[in-house]
């Protein structure tokens, strides 16, 4: 998918031009992965641009903030202000919202002794992330443990794991990887939540290796008010493989379905019929269709 540029981006506070938006070289968290973000969609509704579970995303940077022990200089309400008048700015509607904090230029050490913390928001156009149902293979990379990282934190440095599994299943021919805990369980994909299908069941893995994506909780709810049974536990990669459908969902993915895994065909082939009525669903909430779930949509205008 090709990146559409837009006029600004925010930076500490300002408003400033897309060519403007730069950093120093020895900006701490190019070196060492020092930085948290969310990625958060917004829809074209009825009444103006929608974002979607806007209080739960920047609820969850501030908790990633916290993990690394960086301090924000803007409260949650600046930050959420701050994402609408950008959204305005730069015209967007169907679109993907990113804000970044980093460790920023200062000591070239390890440790962030007296690094500047900077915030930065952008938002560009944004279109489905896939635009095919997937083929995927298992990754010899395991995903991060909860001993090596903080359970629940978008940190950046944590996605050069996800970055190995991407290279290795390209370089091989398939759409996306799966990845493992260090149990051997199920976990995710490098930037998405797993659900499998099953007997009419919807089942998505409780594995602490994986991000319960705020995309992947929203999927919970929905699909319990569909009436159907969604719950989570420990799944193995024979139960995926053996599963009658199958997808992966996320902020920028949406739900997008998988149709085989290490080139064997999960059901027949095709989309399933559960992850569709999902998926319709899904959208109708997003675009602003559904008034007992008004509460996930913050508007921009």
């Amino acid at each position: 998918m090709v990146l559409k540029t837009t006029k600004f981006i925010w930076m500490d506070g300002k408003f400033v031009k897309w060519k403007d938006a730069k950093v120093h070289v020895l900006t701490h968290a190019l070196h060492y992965g020092t930085a948290v973000f969310e990625g958060i969609h917004s829809y074209k509704t009825g009444k103006g641009t929608a974002i979607f579970r806007l209080d739960e995303h920047i609820d969850r940077l501030f908790h990633s903030a916290n993990a690394l022990s960086m301090h924000l200089r803007f409260t949650k309400n600046q930050l959420k202000n701050s994402i609408k008048k950008l959204i305005k700015k730069n015209k967007i509607g169907d679109g993907y919202i990113r804000p970044l904090a980093y460790y920023g230029y200062g000591d070239v050490g390890v440790f962030p002794r007296n690094v500047h913390v900077n915030t930065a928001i952008i938002t560009v156009p944004w279109e489905h992330y896939y635009s095919k149902d997937l083929r995927v293979m298992t990754s010899k990379y395991e995903r991060h443990s909860e001993k090596s990282t903080v359970f629940g934190a978008k940190i950046s440095g944590n996605y050069a794991n996800s970055v190995l599994a991407m290279h290795e299943a390209r370089k091989k021919g398939y759409d996306e990887a799966l990845m493992l805990d260090n149990e051997g369980y199920v976990a995710e994909g490098p930037a998405e939540n797993i659900f499998l299908v099953k007997n009419g069941d919807l089942i998505t893995p409780d594995s602490r290796s994986s991000l319960h994506g705020i995309t992947r909780n929203s999927i919970m709810a929905i699909s319990k008010d569909m009436g159907i049974d969604a719950y989570e536990k420990k799944v193995s990669l024979n139960e995926v493989k053996n599963a009658d459908e199958l997808f992966y969902c996320g902020t920028a993915t949406e739900i997008a379905p998988v149709v085989s895994i290490d080139n064997k065909k999960i059901g027949n082939g095709k989309a399933g019929r559960i992850t569709l009525m999902i998926r319709d669903k899904f959208y109708s909430i997003v675009r602003g269709k559904e008034s007992k779930y008004k509460k996930w949509l913050a508007y921009a205008n």
